[in-house]
């Protein structure tokens, strides 16, 4: 049996250290999957591939299909294929959620594609608006818009990484967040789902591309970014 694989077109430390030009269409990274999130050049919103088509969430919360031409300095795919599916039937705060989620989950030392189809209650995301290259991400973060959506319908889509994963990937829940009329979305901040089916797709293989841009090949990627991941992150 073919295991399968996440793919990082490049890891997440060069992005927290302010790359945000590593010029990666999305036809490459379509050739590792057909669901994921990410981000696009300069940073400019929030992206979030759902059955092999790219959305583009941006600060002013604004939705777009993205064609492959597109770039990315950051992207996290996969061929979705969900092994399990379990159903919420009834309202969660986000603690429950997350409490719920991560029961789903056999080990914390695995890599899992999760998928959520269903209503929410509240939904809170954010897109960051397109930045200039070098400013830590930390910084970008703290001016993200933010968005607030009750009573709808969407998909919450990401993937779980292990801890010891952290300059490759977000460690832990990283979910990205779109309405199932794609009008609205961004990076996940909060919700409570009301009902839905949560399907996981276990991993057990990780697939890392290395940009090679001069900015990557020079950047000293030495520093421990986990704490201005999880500022920028949540």
């Amino acid at each position: 049996m073919k295991l399968s694989s996440v793919y990082l077109c490049a890891p997440i430390n060069a992005l927290v250290e302010g790359i945000y030009e590593e010029n990666i269409p999305f036809s490459e990274v379509k050739e590792h999957g057909d669901f994921g999130i990410g981000t696009f050049n300069d940073l400019d919103g929030e992206m979030t591939m759902l059955d092999g088509i790219v959305y583009q969430v941006k600060s002013d919360g604004s939705v777009s299909v993205i064609g492959e031409g597109a770039m990315t300095p950051f992207a996290c795919v996969t061929f979705y294929s969900p092994l399990t599916q379990d159903e919420i039937s009834a309202e969660l705060d986000y603690e429950a959620f997350n409490e719920f989620l991560y029961r789903l989950l056999p080990s914390d030392n695995l890599l899992y594609a999760v998928r959520m189809d269903g209503l929410f209650a509240h939904v809170k995301t954010r897109s960051v608006p397109k930045q200039e290259n070098y400013r830590p991400l930390v910084e970008a973060a703290g001016e993200q818009p933010t968005f607030d959506f009750d009573n709808i319908e969407g998909t919450l889509a990401g993937f779980y990484t292990p801890s010891f994963l952290a300059s490759l990937n977000v460690p832990g829940l990283h979910l990205h967040f779109l309405s199932s009329d794609f009008t609205c979305g961004g990076h996940l901040l909060e919700c409570r789902p009301l009902r839905g089916r949560i399907g996981i797709q276990i991993i057990h293989k990780l697939e890392l591309s290395l940009p090679k841009t001069l900015d990557y090949l020079t950047m000293d990627l030495s520093r421990d970014v986990r704490q201005d991941l999880n500022k920028a992150e949540k």
